[in-house]
């Protein structure tokens, strides 16, 4: 096969790979009926948007991509005992897991009740000492003090826990794989359920917290009263949405834009002063909530107070909540610490243990249980394999796993706890948590990798660079990214589009920090175009670039609008290069 531009082993040792002969002809063909450009027409053909349906793609209406919460199990009977609760005063408690999904779902909560008028207790457990989900003791404390508990993002497999909440009831709201029997709550609103028909399986648990708010907004007004407008809500729900990997399409794409549109508008204390601490001087987009904003938000679930991200994000008073974001992020940056040591012994692990099969796989005393699931992800991103991360205290370890499109890692994890393999286990298709045995370790992670192989893991080699097409610097402009941008937001399941600049020199090039690179480039014929390679100078990127000595290149990427001085410019976030 012949790569794209006839790259079939970039610097960094990809296949670039372009549109197809049909998508091609569709973008066409999509151009000349819509008038729109062709850069613009390609995403779209690529994302499966025919020309018909183009002028609603780029201007998707949230009311017309809203599912009923009605379609969803339980629902009705946990708004409605939700609403009860409220009505009552009744004392309420909220379980949230402890990342950024299980914070925004918690938040929303905490932040409806306020609005009512109405306080809720929560609770967010240890990682360390708890681990992930409802356990025994704290369901049976919450219940002793409270009426009602909601568990959030969590629940569906915790039958023990939640039996232990012997004088509440439960609701849990959920979006991780359920099992043949459902734990013993009064409703488990959880699109994932095995008696779910899945067709809002891509929700995360934020999402379904929302729709329940939307369910208990229309019962409210079935009685004739008023609740909280769930639109300014709509920035929890986007955050939650990016930050747990959740597709963005169908509802999930409304979600983000509009929860975009409303974080601009700097309403939300906790959000303010998180993108305050961590400088962002434009409106959010989907990168800083997936890489700025969310991290920082995992950071005290991660390596400090399990319950800073949740409270962050339900704080209503600014000061409060400048003083949590800079908490936070003093934890993200040792966090980063962290997880930089882990990363690199698990990679000489799973390197000496091989990266061509189905499964990789590090697991060592000592690791933060805090950080391994993030190193799983590098070693997914590196080798595009499912990976597995373990960190072991004593006899058991804790672990977390990240997959890769079409592979589903919580499903095959599922299988392992059922079999005796795994203490305990769960997930989605995309990310689960595991905890081991140290006896049964190997023979767990030979029987993870058989059956990840029957689903065709370890099938392809290193991730091709799949590009939407050609554009020449001076076709850079802002208008044309503003109009790409209405096709997004981008992200998992809805990958961004990148473009190549065939036949480029270099005439500037300088490196910044210990390893990024900035430079300028351009034909020779006409305008010249920025563009920045961050982390260039981790692979053979930086060094080839930096030394170019006038040689030519082919370069690859994705265009965004940089913010500088209140003047605005298009700039190449260069992702990679080929000897021209």
């Amino acid at each position: 096969m012949t790569g794209f531009l006839g790259v079939t082993s970039s610097l960094t040792g990809r296949q670039w790979v372009g549109p197809s002969p049909e998508t091609d002809r569709l973008a066409e063909a999509m151009a000349q009926a819509t008038a729109l450009p062709r850069a613009l027409c390609q995403t779209l053909s690529r994302l499966g948007v025919s020309s018909d349906a183009a002028e609603a793609y780029l201007a998707p209406k949230l009311r017309d991509l809203m599912p009923d919460p009605r379609s969803l199990k339980d629902m009705e009977a946990a708004a409605a005992r939700f609403l009860q609760a409220a009505d009552a005063k009744e004392k309420i408690a909220v379980f949230a897991d402890y990342d950024v999904d299980g914070g925004s779902s918690a938040a929303l909560l905490i932040d409806w009740l306020r609005q009512m008028g109405r306080t809720a207790t929560l609770y967010v457990p240890d990682r360390i000492d708890e681990g992930y989900g409802p356990n025994a003791p704290a369901m049976a404390e919450l219940a002793a003090a409270h009426d009602l508990i909601l568990c959030v993002d969590c629940g569906t497999l915790s039958h023990d826990a939640l039996a232990a909440a012997k004088r509440a009831d439960v609701i849990v709201l959920d979006h991780h794989l359920g099992g043949e029997t459902l734990p013993p709550a009064l409703a488990v609103v959880n699109p994932n359920r095995q008696d779910e028909s899945g067709e809002l399986a891509h929700l995360c648990a934020a999402a379904v917290v929302f729709l329940m708010l939307v369910e208990a907004g229309r019962q409210l007004r079935e009685a004739g009263k008023q609740g909280p407008d769930l639109m300014a809500m709509l920035d929890l729900v986007a955050l939650a949405t990016v930050a747990d990997v959740a597709p963005l399409r169908d509802v999930n794409r409304a979600f983000v834009r509009t929860g975009l549109s409303v974080m601009a508008n700097r309403a939300r204390p906790g959000l303010v002063a998180l993108s305050d601490v961590a400088r962002l001087d434009a409106a959010p987009n989907t990168y800083h909530l997936g890489f700025v904003l969310g991290p920082r938000v995992n950071a005290g679930g991660r390596v400090g107070r399990a319950d800073l991200g949740a409270r962050l994000l339900a704080c209503n008073d600014l000061h409060e909540a400048k003083s949590l974001a800079e908490k936070l992020n003093e934890l993200n940056a040792e966090r980063q610490d962290v997880e930089a040591g882990v990363r690199a012994a698990a990679l000489d692990q799973a390197e000496e243990r091989g990266l061509d099969k189905p499964l990789v796989w590090a697991a060592g005393d000592g690791w933060h249980p805090g950080v391994v699931g993030i190193v799983a992800s590098r070693l997914k991103e590196a080798t595009n394999r499912p990976a597995i991360v373990i960190g072991f205290d004593g006899d058991e370890g804790k672990g977390s796993g990240r997959s890769v499109s079409g592979v589903d890692l919580g499903h095959a994890i599922q299988k392992l706890t059922a079999e005796g393999l795994l203490i305990k286990g769960g997930g989605h298709k995309m990310a689960a948590g595991l905890t081991v045995a140290r006896e049964k370790l190997e023979a767990a992670m030979d029987r993870l990798s058989e059956l990840l192989a029957k689903q065709g893991a370890g099938q392809s080699g290193p991730a091709d660079l799949r590009l939407d097409g050609l554009l020449m610097p001076g076709g850079a402009t802002t208008e044309l990214v503003e109009q790409i941008e209405a096709a997004g937001p981008f992200g998992a399941g809805a990958p961004g589009p990148r473009y190549a600049f065939a036949d480029q020199g270099i005439s500037f090039a300088k490196r910044v920090g210990d390893s990024h690179l900035k430079l300028r480039f351009g034909d020779g014929t006409g305008p010249t175009l920025d563009a920045i390679a961050f982390g260039a100078f981790d692979t053979p990127l930086g060094q080839a670039l930096e030394q170019h000595g006038g040689a030519r290149f082919h370069l690859a990427g994705r265009l965004d609008i940089n913010t500088w001085g209140g003047r605005q410019t298009v700039q190449l976030r260069l992702e990679d290069a080929a000897l021209a």
